[in-house]
């Protein structure tokens, strides 16, 4: 072998014996036995300790032990919580026997906000245990600290929102929720609010949502309007409320006004909405109305006469629209009753006769002009004014009814003379002539007008208490019968039998057929 190699192997051997000796030495310095954990490295004391530098042994810890290393470095967890000045020994202290617990922990006193996991709500206290989360077989440091970990029985989502729980639940009680909704791309508003999760996320299924009305509403939609409104609900409904209509119909090119505004969206929409454009003109919706009443004679301009308050109400003024006024009973009259054809290719005419001739009782001998007597108020009552008839009314004539001398209702038969309606009363049996008003008047038929002074016998002394008829024995037939001479009426009390003449009034006075006068003297 050459020289050379033969002086490397020799250097070579020599370092080892020197480190078999160093480690011998330290192994005669060490102050006890180490835990069974660093049992594999207790000859090898540079793993844990430096030489003339104790505070190395920290970091030298940190080599080993990974983890916990890397929690100070990152100054997180329970290590990296803890004091930077505090050395690993002062926990951890070793080389006190094989079975030493160098790991001092209190489960109930520790303090589990120095970890990267605080409790809180239903992690506190009795509600939970230790070994729960943290079971026997693996390290404290290996408990999960994601919901998912421990609440996945719990889930009734079967993974559908992920594995954040926390975003939606909360640690005082799984079942009480803090999601806030808002953040979302649909905030809730109005009723959504109170609705529960899983009215809309349906089989506890959150991603993919529809956030469109129809999506949770179509069974309203169909109840109501059919699907004839497409799909945008917003447009008329409010989250507030569904049946509260927010839709501002005034906005469009037909506003609505009175009864419109309190009919239903159907009564008008009776076709798809956005497909079927809508008529604006009444007959569209009112064909029916108008077939009952009109029968589509009045054409179809019905907003002419009817209004928007109510259908039966009519807005048309017959008083200025037209040429004729409609007064007293005409105003209650129905359009029908005059205008019985088509009303604008008919003309109507304005003649009382046009429309009463079935109310004629006269037979139409009373002319045509019916106003001439009856007017709008009544058609039975008469305003003629018999003044201006061949027969003016006075005294008790004014009040009596018209059928007492118009027993029929042609009028014109009706006589003029007295003797025509009075010929019953007559008490005379027409000795005194038919010409009544020659005595009788108008105010009271049993008042007398007649002066006997003023013919050619005046009535004197016992002449003016005798009834006519004691004269008048025979009717008069339109001449005076009566003659004036005594003898005509005195012939049965002439005592004398004729024999001084039919000139009694010669002798006897009128006072008293027994007062006899003679040369101008009086006798009894």
């Amino acid at each position: 072998t050459h020289p050379f190699f033969k002086i490397l192997l020799l250097a070579a051997l020599s370092v080892c014996v020197t480190q078999a000796r160093a480690e011998s030495v330290m192994t005669v310095l060490s102050p006890g036995k180490v835990i069974q954990g660093h049992a594999k490295i207790e000859s090898e004391c540079a793993r844990c300790h430096k030489k003339f530098d104790k505070a190395a042994q920290s970091s030298l810890c940190g080599d080993c032990h990974k983890e916990a290393g890397q929690d100070m470095r990152e100054r997180r967890g329970y290590h990296g919580r803890i004091q930077t000045s505090q050395e690993c020994k002062t926990c951890h202290t070793d080389h006190k026997g094989r079975n030493a617990r160098i790991v001092i922990f209190d489960a109930e006193k520790f303090d589990h906000a120095q970890t990267e996991f605080q409790l809180k709500g239903g992690h506190l206290g009795e509600k939970a245990s230790c070994k729960a989360c943290h079971p026997a077989e693996k390290k404290y440091r290996e408990a999960p600290s994601a919901c998912i970990s421990c609440h996945q029985k719990d889930d009734k989502h079967k993974g559908g929102l992920g594995n954040d729980c926390a975003s939606c639940h909360l640690d005082s009680d799984w079942k009480k929720t803090g999601f806030d909704h808002d953040k979302t791309r649909y905030p809730l508003t109005g009723k959504h609010v109170d609705v529960k999760c899983a009215a809309c996320h349906l089989n506890g299924q959150y991603k993919n949502t529809p956030t469109s009305c129809s999506a949770c509403h179509q069974k309203d939609d169909e109840r109501t309007h059919r699907k004839r409104f497409g799909q945008k609900c917003e447009t008329c409904h409010t989250d507030r409320n569904w049946k509260e209509i927010l839709f501002n119909h005034d906005k469009t090119r037909y506003a609505l006004r009175g009864g419109h505004r309190i009919a239903k969206c159907a009564a008008c929409h009776t076709g798809e909405l956005y497909k079927e454009k809508l008529q604006t003109a009444c007959l569209s919706c009112h064909k029916k109305d108008d077939e009952r009443t009109h029968k589509g004679k009045f054409g179809a301009k019905c907003e002419s006469c009817h209004t928007e308050q109510k259908w039966k109400d009519i807005g048309f003024d017959h008083d200025k629209d037209t040429k004729y006024r409609l007064l007293g009973k005409h105003r209650d009259a129905k359009c029908a009753a005059c205008h019985k054809d088509t009303l604008y290719k008919d003309k109507v005419s304005s003649d009382c006769y046009a429309c009463h001739e079935k109310d004629d009782k006269h037979k139409g001998q009373q002319d045509k002009k019916c106003e001439s007597c009856h007017n709008e108020t009544a058609w039975n009552k008469a305003k003629f004014d018999h003044a201006t008839s061949r027969f003016p009314l006075t005294g008790r004539h004014v009040q009596t009814e018209c059928k007492r001398c118009h027993a029929s209702v042609t009028f014109k038969d009706a006589g003029r003379t007295c003797w025509a309606c009075h010929q019953k009363e007559d008490t005379h049996k027409r000795r005194l002539g038919m010409e009544c008003e020659t005595c009788h008047n108008t105010r009271d038929w049993k008042v007398w007008d007649f002066d006997h002074d003023k013919t050619r016998f005046r009535l004197e002394a016992g002449h003016k208490d005798l009834s006519c008829d004691k004269c008048h024995r025979l009717p008069m037939n339109g001449k005076v019968v009566a003659s004036g001479i005594c003898g005509d009426c005195h012939a049965s009390n002439d005592p004398h039998g004729g024999g001084f003449g039919r000139q009694c009034e010669s002798c006897h006075e009128a006072s008293s057929w027994k007062r006899i006068k003679v040369g101008g003297r009086v006798f009894r």
